[in-house]
């Protein structure tokens, strides 16, 4: 998590320290009024830009509050279905988001992990305090068999976070060597004895976590010297994951606070780099959070404090460019992927809640952030090759929200599994004049979009509109093809902080959507506070 919250976001804050209160309310439905004028989006069906890599769309699931114990792991024992410990009604629901991958055991709690506490018989298992997140005990049932169990239920990979603060060279070797290699290596047959014959897939290494922070406040150079050994001497034995299937090694990067002293000194030094260690990527993260401690709040909040968020989350497409142009630099031929490895929107805990526990509530504000986080990624896809928003379940911006046996799907979830198609998909460039809406003094765009073709040719549009008070009108066109249909769901709600809840869990869920096309175009009207996302029917010229 970050460590650096306070500088970067006292410097937005002071940026918008003249914004006044907007109209009141929050976007009611006897406020929505039609928008004047049509929007004219022009997709450039006939270009095709970068992959959209799937891993933008992983997910992070670090020992936190109720993340795992109770988000995911219950116990072979419990009285909640599950599968060998982990519940079964979690893993339905992330299957269905085609998880590309799943980022463990953090975040800070990563640097303070030490893998021989967590295998073997889990009643042998050394039991250890989480300093990070409250205090609280950390019984080390969910470990790294556990781990690799819940990513094989949900179909996914795994992206496996090491100890560079609190760890060695030594330990990060053996774990993995523990982890990849087969019955020829002692730690492979170690493995094998504690229930696991096939060796496992590491995917993605993360060679640390918040180097500059939590994981060990280092200075960038120090860092470097840390990288260039681990990324030597921690080997994947897997002989599957060889070529295109190899893992990728991600270092630490920037911090999120537009200080990027970090991708100069991991650049340059890749750039100047001898033979013998590499890296495959380069971590940038980022929280739409409002001050420090993090203040607002979850559910009751009106216009301004939307704005006032929204208008920091778009801060993170100028971070994501000035670091790309970073790496352009140093790796013009764009070896280096970057992965906004955490991103999402950082509240003030729940009252009545454990603080450590980051435990707030999921509204259609921060679905409609997601989609705009998403669309950031999608933009820079030449460059940006994986995101994990922070996290899976019951902390911060979650997916599903569990209390004992129930489960509820948050407004996100909603968005992530919408955009399921834009996966592995070729970017299409969207051009509009997006109009502006405005909150006191807070300017913002009207519309945001995304639109790509996937591997069976079908394109898909995404559409958001921002306004949580006026439904815009759009008018598509397609360079060369004419528009017969567009089919899809549309998100939205009453109010824009609303929220599902164990008493109302479909209060925010996705609607159908259809809309006709007219003369080849596609016209159609938004809901206000809305994303929309659509599978476009061409009829070619």
């Amino acid at each position: 998590m970050l460590s650096k919250l306070r500088k970067s976001c006292s410097a937005m804050l002071s940026g918008l320290a003249l914004l006044v209160a907007g109209t009141a309310g929050c976007g009611s439905p006897a406020a929505a009024q039609p928008a004047s004028g049509a929007i004219a989006v022009n997709v450039h069906g006939r270009d095709s830009g970068a992959i959209i890599d799937r891993n933008i769309f992983g997910q992070f699931a670090e020992h936190l509050g109720t993340g795992i114990y109770g988000g995911v792991w219950v116990g072979e024992d419990s009285p909640i279905p599950n599968v060998r410990g982990i519940r079964t009604d979690v893993v339905q629901a992330l299957r269905a988001l085609h998880v590309p991958n799943v980022r463990w055991p953090g975040g800070c709690f990563a640097d303070e992990y030490h893998w021989r506490n967590g295998i073997g018989p889990r009643p042998q298992r050394s039991s250890t305090i989480n300093t990070n997140w409250g205090g609280v005990n950390e019984s080390n049932h969910f470990g790294t068999h556990e781990f690799f169990d819940f990513v094989d239920q949900i179909g996914s990979d795994a992206y496996v976070s090491i100890n560079v603060g609190s760890g060695s060279v030594h330990e990060a070797s053996d774990w993995l060597e523990y982890m990849t290699a087969d019955g020829s290596s002692a730690l492979g047959r170690e493995r094998i004895a504690n229930g696991r014959r096939e060796p496992f897939r590491v995917n993605l290494l993360g060679i640390g976590n918040e180097a500059w922070g939590c994981g060990g406040s280092m200075r960038p150079e120090y860092y470097v010297d840390q990288l260039k050994m681990y990324a030597r001497f921690v080997h994947n034995y897997n002989r599957a994951q060889q070529g295109d299937a190899a893992m990728r090694r991600i270092a630490v990067g920037a911090d999120g606070s537009g200080d990027n002293a970090y991708t100069e000194a991991v650049m340059s030094a890749w750039k100047n780099k001898v033979w013998s260690w590499d890296i495959e990527g380069l971590s940038l993260h980022y929280y739409t959070i409002g001050g420090w401690p993090a203040r607002y709040d979850s559910v009751n909040f009106g216009p301004r404090e939307y704005a006032e968020l929204v208008v920091q989350t778009r801060r993170l497409e100028g971070l994501v460019a000035a670091n790309a142009a970073i790496m352009d630099r140093y790796d013009p031929a764009r070896h280096v992927g970057l992965f906004v490895d955490e991103w999402g929107v950082w509240l003030a805990p729940l009252p009545r809640t454990n603080p450590g526990f980051l435990q707030q509530q999921n509204s259609l504000r921060d679905a409609i952030i997601a989609a705009l986080d998403i669309n950031i990624f999608a933009r820079h896809a030449d460059r940006v090759r994986g995101a994990n928003i922070a996290q899976m379940a019951n902390v911060l911006q979650s997916m599903v929200m569990t209390d004992g046996p129930r489960m509820l799907l948050t407004p996100t979830y909603h968005i992530f599994r919408m955009y399921v198609p834009f996966q592995g998909a070729h970017l299409v460039p969207v051009t509009l004049d997006a109009g502006t809406f405005h909150v006191g003094d807070i300017e913002l765009p009207r519309v945001d979009a995304l639109a790509a073709r996937d591997s069976n040719g079908v394109l898909w549009l995404a559409l958001t509109n921002l306004d949580p008070d006026r439904a815009a009108q759009l008018n598509v066109a397609i360079d060369g093809v004419s528009v017969r249909s567009g089919t899809g769901e549309t998100l939205t709600a009453p109010r824009i902080n609303a929220i599902n809840s164990f008493e109302a869990a479909d209060a925010v869920r996705p609607q159908p959507m259809t809309a006709q096309g007219q003369g080849g175009r596609l016209n159609l009207s938004l809901p206000s506070k809305s994303v929309t996302v659509l599978r476009l029917t061409e009829a070619r010229n």
